[in-house]
């Protein structure tokens, strides 16, 4: 029989302990569908004596990551730390350099570094997996790689961070504000405490960027992605979207477009009846648009130990099977540098909701601002005044405050700023004005 694959994780977490059970609970049906065994021999983390759930006695523990990443007793290296930076990318770097193939779940190392990663990899002859990284235990990086590789993918999108789509649905089903649902996020453990990544959408885009290079063939471009988060989203918007027939979702796409590829995450307007409405709670989902299959859709456990470990452990299969395919499918070389297209050109429907003065002229002021820039209103609502106002400031004549919502019919990003950027100087209404976009998925 063939000589073992040793494994060696750095990290051991949630997932990295759930990796270790995984492997001890289930090495026989493992090695039923494997040519060869696979043993995990060293771990390292922060903290040798803390009780992680799992007997880690019969493996060798080696203080230092980037150590055991170049260590000769091991094959694979299994990165479980965190981080675009620091002790993370220094041990995935050196484990490629060494010729080791790697498997993470570190989304936020490949999004900044994948390219470059991947050329190691390819330059050196090890593999580089990162099914994990990726809406958790969706197999949605197989699926791009294998099963959809003969198709033309048009768009890829979908529910990509399971805490923002656990706050959403409670503001709307309890009527609650946004930071009351986020401190029970965060109780529940949903959230982090420092939860800036999640709901500010750069978790989301960090994993759209991986998409969006696999389905189109580019380079990672994670910069080039227009990310807007869910901090500003209130009770009013979500009473609005159901009035209105919509759920808000925070949406990661990516979409090939004559201008380019087209990368943006954001809150998002969808019919309250399409598939990608009804998926709620911590649960991911990703959605694929190609020219043969049509449109597909992948929903499931987005995070957590157990769907996790289980997208690791399949990575660490296919290396035993021999898969060498390249991180992106396409060698590194013929990535191609990905033109971005401009934000601003991007066309949809949007809602728009401002807080206006109840006083003559002021709707007429807004139509027309809407007007010059050609935007065609489907429609206008004004809701109940929701507070009386003696005045705000100096330059403003008193009354009183109603919620005016707008939908535009589909129109350019551009054009909408720039009637907003005209309606706030003509000083008919308070606060910033908000804007979703809508999408009839």
């Amino acid at each position: 029989m063939s000589k073992p694959i040793r494994l060696g994780i750095a990290g051991l977490g949630t997932v990295g302990a759930a990796v270790v059970k995984l492997l001890n609970e289930r090495q026989q049906r493992l090695q039923a569908a494997l040519p060869r065994r696979i043993q995990l021999v060293a771990v390292t983390a922060r903290d040798r004596t803390k009780d992680r759930g799992v007997d880690l006695s019969g493996f060798e523990w080696v203080d230092d990551a980037v150590a055991l990443a170049v260590s000769p007793d091991i094959d694979v290296f299994i990165e479980l730390i965190g981080g675009e930076t620091g002790t993370a990318y220094d041990a995935v770097e050196a484990a490629l350099r060494s010729g080791k193939s790697v498997v993470t779940a570190n989304k936020a190392l490949l999004a900044h570094h994948g390219t470059e990663l991947a050329r190691l990899a390819e330059k050196s002859g090890a593999a580089l997996k990162f099914e994990a990284a990726v809406a958790g235990g969706i197999p949605i990086i197989k699926a791009l790689r294998e099963s959809l590789w003969s198709s033309e993918i048009r768009r890829v999108y979908g529910i990509l961070n399971g805490t923002c789509n656990y706050i959403l649905p409670l503001m709307m089903t309890e009527g609650r504000a946004f930071d009351d649902v986020l401190a029970e996020a965060q109780a529940a453990g949903y959230a982090e405490a420092d939860p800036t990544f999640d709901i500010g959408g750069f978790d989301a885009a960090h994993k759209l960027a991986l998409l969006t290079s696999i389905a189109f063939g580019t380079e990672v471009a994670f910069d080039d992605i227009y990310v807007e988060g869910i901090e500003n989203i209130t009770p009013a918007d979500i009473d609005a979207a159901d009035e209105l027939g919509y759920r808000i979702k925070l949406l990661g796409v990516a979409l090939k477009t004559d201008a380019g590829i087209e990368q943006r995450v954001h809150p998002t307007m969808v019919p309250k009846h399409s598939a990608i409405a009804e998926v709620n709670g911590v649960t991911n989902c990703v959605a694929v648009d190609g020219d043969d299959v049509g449109a597909i859709m992948l929903v499931g456990p987005g995070a957590g130990a157990g769907p996790t470990a289980s997208s690791v452990v399949s990575d660490i299969m296919d290396i035993a099977r021999g898969d060498r395919t390249p991180a992106f499918v396409r060698p590194a070389a013929d990535l191609v540098p990905q033109e971005r297209a401009r934000m601003r050109a991007h066309e949809g429907a949007y809602y728009i909701r401002m807080s206006v003065y109840d006083r003559p002229g002021a709707f007429a002021a807004i139509a027309g601002r809407m007007a010059e820039q050609e935007v065609s209103l489907e429609s206008i609502v004004q809701r109940r005044a929701h507070r009386a106002l003696p005045g705000i400031d100096a330059g403003r004549a008193p009354g009183e405050l109603t919620n005016v919502v707008l939908i535009t019919h589909p129109t350019t990003e551009a054009a909408i700023r720039k009637a907003l950027e005209a309606i706030v100087a003509d000083g008919h209404i308070v606060h910033k004005p908000q804007m979703i976009r809508i999408e009839n998925l």
